[in-house]
């Protein structure tokens, strides 16, 4: 099972019309696609994506005319919808992050927590595993990762123990590469200073860039913007820093006008286009403390609202 952080904030912020085409960005387990379509009439629509194939099996049971699922990156979410002649939304939901299925599931390798292989892929149908990619890496691309997508401090010092540790034997499980990273970090810290596993942050470094998903969160933050409907609502639910910086620079930068030199050679029609804010800031919200105290994971958890304007 998989319980959805902030899930009645989520819908409640999209401002559902009952006839409205919805998009579901990360179907998960469908928590938040079933409570959509308990608002929607019998014109509404929702259309989700998951790179997930399991996450896509889940989906295809859902029996609704108003439902279909795709197996792909919210990333393609224009592409996709201009293959099933749909121009425009009405909103648009990211609960970005790993879906808790995934991060117990050992064979998906994911989570320290238990052995399984080291595979991490959200789409197993394709690209490099974390194993395959480690196996391979340089020692400064792989510091690089450690330290710009986990802001691990001693990044450095776990690239260099990684490079070490496959000269040995290949690095194919989660509790190998663990052990190798907690090595290095209890080494360096107090006891009284480790407050979280050693291997989280670069568990999720590793994850982030085996999956790409700063770089697919950047392409889709645009479409997003581009296919709402005046008045629709994008609704982003971030878990890490990285994440939750660049939706509240993309949301920030788009709801203030743009400053165009004067030199550019625009239609009237253009310039007043491009001279008005694409999005108003509706608000942040974090989870309460009851659904922490209920869900642990929805503690890290920010949700950004912003409504098109033009």
């Amino acid at each position: 099972m998989h319980a959805p952080v902030l899930l009645d904030e989520a819908i409640e912020a999209l401002a559902i019309k009952p006839n409205g085409i919805y998009i579901d960005g990360t179907f998960g387990r469908g928590g938040h696609s079933q409570l959509i379509l308990s608002r929607l009439d019998e014109q509404g629509k929702l259309i989700a994506f998951d790179k997930d194939v399991s996450a896509v099996s889940v989906g295809k049971m859902i029996q609704d005319k108003r439902f279909c699922i795709e197996h792909a990156s919210f990333s393609q979410l224009q592409q996709k919808l201009q293959q099933i002649g749909i121009r425009s939304i009405d909103g648009v939901l990211l609960d970005l992050g790993v879906s808790s299925p995934q991060l117990e599931d050992a064979s998906r390798g994911f989570s320290f927590r238990e052995t399984g292989p080291l595979d991490m892929r959200m789409d197993v149908t394709k690209g490099l595993s974390a194993a395959e990619w480690i196996a391979t890496v340089k020692e400064d691309e792989l510091e690089w990762v450690i330290k710009e997508y986990g802001e691990e401090r001693y990044a450095q010092q776990i690239a260099r123990a990684i490079i070490v540790a496959r000269t040995r034997q290949s690095i194919t499980t989660t509790r190998e590469l663990a052990e190798i990273v907690a090595g290095v970090v209890r080494s360096r810290q107090r006891q009284r200073e480790i407050v979280r596993h050693p291997a989280t942050r670069t568990f999720q470094a590793i994850r982030i860039f085996i999956n790409q998903e700063l770089e697919e969160l950047s392409l889709t933050l645009p479409q997003c913007s581009e296919l709402l409907n005046i008045g629709g609502r994008l609704v982003v639910i971030s878990f890490h820093s990285l994440e939750d910086r660049m939706v509240k620079q993309f949301m920030r930068q788009q709801a203030h006008a743009p400053s165009i030199p004067r030199q550019i050679p625009l239609k009237l029609e253009e310039l007043q286009r491009l001279g008005k804010q694409q999005l108003k800031l509706i608000g942040k919200i974090r989870p309460g403390i009851t659904e922490i105290d209920s869900n642990p994971r929805a503690r890290s958890a920010v949700m950004r609202v912003a409504e098109k304007l033009v």
